[in-house]
């Protein structure tokens, strides 16, 4: 291929996002709703808040643990939020989105706002890079060939067990988001600079301390000192769980592509996310994050939109001949366990 010919194939390619979106534009789906927003986060906010109300009811009682699953679908719906928040969808101007994204993270879930939204930005700008995107860096779960190779010890013996080990390791992810916004607060380099930059971190730091002695204070103060620990075990257990299970099947098991890899915007972000077919309690229930391909191709695009916005970027993305994935919510699962099995295999084998 001429170079000539070369530019004009990457210019045609660079100009399919851009007609995609004056279509989308054109729909209006990229106009803020204000009166749903509000509608959403008053009820949202609310059961929160009557949720904890029912906890104070409840009292020293054997039953918080029933009011202790509550409070994780609660908490979870509330840090569906506050991802709304980090997007703009709610207001395009920055300070509103902060101080709900700071309200609904840091006070309320106990989750630094200011690092959530540093990783998942790089996360959007690179999916399933595992070198850019934090979210399939080499850790407790490994995705890559690579990856898997340089594991040691009792990495190791995980990485065989994987897809086995991954549901009951989302047990622990509300645990370790909140040890994470901590280590995001506080870390430095070694040459002094903040390693995780952060517009407001004295604030996010006092909201983080309000929401921890607010959380222990109020569990102490209504039942015994082992209820409220089994309380906070169950509540944060099931709340690490229900992000999981909602950010899971958006791209694990998809294409994770590499620098060798000429990807435009477009490709690049609908090849690496999964959709998740359903009704609207699907859409309730996972926070609009099934539509995952729209929201990456239009971050801040309002969660309402979404499901208005799929036809359309289905329809074109036949016309280009871009293959667009969406299956059940069971499936999306199975294919992303399956996938971390066959990552896992040479070690099984070796």
């Amino acid at each position: 291929m001429s170079s000539s010919t070369l530019a004009a194939s990457t210019a045609r390619r660079g100009s399919d996002y851009a007609r995609l979106s004056r279509r989308v534009a054109e729909a209006g789906l990229l106009d803020r709703r204000p009166g749903r927003y509000a509608v959403r986060i008053v009820g949202t906010l609310g059961a929160f808040l009557a949720g904890w109300v029912l906890v104070v009811m409840v009292g020293d009682s054997w039953w918080q643990l029933a009011t202790a699953v509550l409070m994780a679908v609660a908490t979870t719906q509330v840090a569906f939020l506050g991802h709304d928040a980090g997007h703009r969808q709610m207001f395009r101007r920055r300070g509103p989105s902060e101080a709900a994204g700071l309200i609904a993270g840091n006070l309320a879930v106990g989750l630094s706002y200011g690092w959530w939204v540093d990783k998942h930005n790089r996360h959007h700008a690179n999916p399933n890079h595992a070198d850019e995107d934090p979210d399939v860096g080499a850790g407790v779960l490994v995705w890559t060939d690579e990856q898997v190779m340089a594991t040691r010890g009792l990495g190791r013996w995980m990485a065989r067990r994987q897809a086995w080990l991954f549901f009951p390791l989302l047990l622990l992810e509300g645990l370790a988001l909140h040890v994470a916004s901590i280590q995001a607060l506080t870390g430095r380099e070694s040459d002094g600079r903040w390693r995780v930059p952060m517009r407001h971190r004295v604030v996010e730091a006092l909201l983080l301390v309000v929401h921890t002695v607010g959380y222990v204070g109020l569990l102490l103060a209504v039942m015994s000192p082992g209820k409220a620990l089994l309380f906070a075990a169950v509540h944060q257990g099931l709340w690490g769980l229900y992000m999981g299970c909602a950010f899971a099947p958006n791209h694990k098991g998809m294409l994770m592509p590499t620098d060798e890899d000429d990807l435009d915007y477009l490709r690049k972000q609908v090849l690496t996310s999964r959709n998740v077919s359903g009704s609207r309690l699907v859409d309730v229930a996972l926070g609009g994050l099934n539509y995952q391909i729209e929201h990456h191709l239009f971050p801040n695009m309002p969660r309402g939109n979404l499901r208005r916005a799929r036809p359309l970027v289905q329809a074109y993305c036949a016309e280009q001949g871009i293959p667009y994935a969406e299956t059940g919510l069971i499936d999306s699962y199975r294919q992303g366990l399956a996938h971390l099995h066959e990552v896992g295999r040479p070690l099984r084998e070796g």
